[in-house]
């Protein structure tokens, strides 16, 4: 698919989803072809690639304090309980965007248990 015509069905500028592209191209998620017949297409089945996957390639690690990994980050005295806080941040992070692929964004068929976390009533609204 060419680029002008997901960035039209998307509402997106042109220019924000070809970096956004090469970011994906960069990390072997699409593959691109130039010429009038060309465009992107995805570089293996959408049913195998993570919204983890594109996050990392696009914006890099998942969850970072201040820039760096969780696992890197040293705390003393009593805010030392904040790496084990980041680390299961983390961790739920990567489990639900892990379990969530392009397909299931596609087609609207979000796991189980992601839907029953965003039907919480109070889970977007709530400060």
């Amino acid at each position: 698919m060419k680029a002008e015509a997901i960035a039209d069905a998307q509402d997106i500028p042109h220019k924000f989803l070809e970096g956004i592209l090469n970011d994906m191209r960069r990390g072997g998620l699409v593959l691109s072809q130039r010429g009038g017949n060309g465009g992107y297409r995805l570089a293996k089945p959408a049913t195998s690639i993570s919204i983890a996957d594109v996050i990392r390639v696009v914006d890099g690690p998942l969850v970072s304090v201040r820039g760096v990994r969780p696992p890197d980050l040293s705390y003393t005295g009593p805010a030392e309980s904040l790496l084990p806080l980041w680390i299961a941040l983390r961790s739920n992070v990567r489990e639900i965007l892990d379990g969530v692929t392009i397909a299931d964004v596609a087609t609207s068929d979000l796991p189980t248990d992601v839907s029953a976390l965003a039907d919480v009533p109070d889970a977007w609204t709530n400060p």
